[in-house]
């Protein structure tokens, strides 16, 4: 078995299979949460569990990952299918946490409650990406983080805080030492011009990057 410490956490949401996606997930292990199976075969990854309630697989899915072992759990328990593979995950030594099709689909509160988890990971010291292939999200803490986005490419910044000491360098809409209040709209709808170096005193966000959208061209 691998060594890997980087797990993709296949979830249900929609993924596109995107470069930017390959690149990321290529040599990591994978864990497969309910009905995020789906997005195995499309990646041609075999993940070393599947975990859930299976509740949102179809019956022909089953059938097609007959050696992966299954870790059944009630409908009724405490904790969602996607973060119950994230500690399996974390118990078998990851490091790096992709949770891929972590964003959209038809389930808005799942999504929501995925970058919650992931900024709370974020937040114990793992290194954190949520991506749709299309879409991807990082947790913002105080501290510094450089994100590689294509120029033109569209960000936002969504304060889950009041944010102190905020900067942003090398975007149309640069800030320095700002104080965005909780719930404010300031850090919607910026724009790459290539690498984006982020640093924030105090508070806790996420980013929400859209890289191949190049409408801010």
């Amino acid at each position: 078995m691998s060594q890997s410490t980087t797990f993709t956490i296949l979830l249900g949401g929609e993924l596109r299979l995107t470069d930017r996606l390959r690149a990321a997930v290529a040599g990591s292990r994978f864990i497969a949460a309910d009905g995020g199976m789906r997005h195995a075969v499309a990646l041609n990854a075999t993940p070393e569990l599947w975990v859930g309630d299976f509740d949102s697989t179809p019956a022909d899915l089953h059938g097609a990952f007959p050696d992966v072992p299954k870790q059944p759990y009630p409908e009724a328990k405490a904790a969602t299918d996607g973060e119950i593979a994230v500690s399996e995950a974390i118990g078998r030594g990851a490091k790096r946490l992709i949770l891929a099709g972590a964003m959209g689909g038809e389930r808005s509160d799942h999504a929501i409650q995925h970058l919650l988890n992931g900024v709370q990971l974020a937040e114990k010291g793992f290194d954190v990406l949520l991506t749709s292939g299309d879409e991807e999200a990082v947790p913002l803490l105080p501290g510094d983080l450089e994100l590689a986005l294509p120029a033109g490419s569209l960000f936002s910044i969504l304060g889950f805080s009041d944010l102190k000491g905020l900067f942003i360098h090398n975007a149309r809409y640069p800030l320095r030492d700002f104080h965005l209040p909780f719930g404010a709209s300031r850090t919607i709808s910026n724009v790459a011009e290539g690498t984006v170096r982020l640093s924030l005193g105090s508070g806790r966000a996420i980013v929400l990057a859209r890289p191949y959208d190049l409408s801010g061209v």
